[in-house]
């Protein structure tokens, strides 16, 4: 899995982004759209779904932009909506949770040999489906942590928990995937 940009907000400007900007909108969703299209489809949205729900999610950003905050974290703003609108979706259709199967983490490290591509493959396909395996409330905060690169305190505002619950269940899904992993 690649590390995430550490400040991926830095690229869109927020005053502009408020003043609805065209190119500071399509800044927001050339820096976010795939980041989100993924995080959703870890959650386990079909592909289909979770391009509906990316734009659900920028039609709201638009349609709020002129009301958010300056201190706007627009990163944690977004995922928040992208979660919250998933929810919904999932009270309304059965998610089939084998599409988690499906994930893409993210170009790793260059591999040289053909057994070693094998074992890459091996390693994240195990990978995967203990992501998979964990309960929603681990999952959703290790991929924002850990697949999204959004700070505890971060994750913690998208999921409506405080930090230290955050914490708590981001340990609690490292030590549940080092367990499955490591046997």
């Amino acid at each position: 899995m690649s590390a995430p940009a550490r400040n991926p907000d830095a690229a869109v400007d927020l005053v502009a982004l408020r003043r609805l900007d065209s190119v500071a909108v399509d800044a927001a969703f050339d820096g976010y759209a795939h980041r989100l299209h993924a995080f959703l489809r870890r959650l386990g949205a079909s592909s289909e779904v979770a391009e509906e729900l990316v734009q659900e999610c920028f039609l709201r950003l638009v349609r709020h932009a002129p009301t958010l905050r300056e201190d706007t974290r627009l990163a944690a703003w977004l995922f928040t909506v992208a979660r919250n609108l998933y929810r919904s979706h999932r009270r309304w259709a059965w998610v089939d949770g084998t599409r988690l199967l499906e994930l893409a983490w993210g170009p790793g490290s260059r591999v040289v040999t053909p057994g070693e591509a094998l074992e890459a493959t091996r390693a994240q396909a195990r990978l995967e489906v203990a992501v998979a395996a964990l309960p929603e409330a681990q999952r959703e905060v290790f991929l924002l942590v850990v697949g999204e690169g959004l700070d505890p305190t971060e994750a913690a505002g998208v999921l409506g928990l405080t930090p230290e619950a955050t914490r708590q269940r981001l340990a609690r899904a490292r030590r549940t995937l080092e367990e499955v992993l490591c046997d």
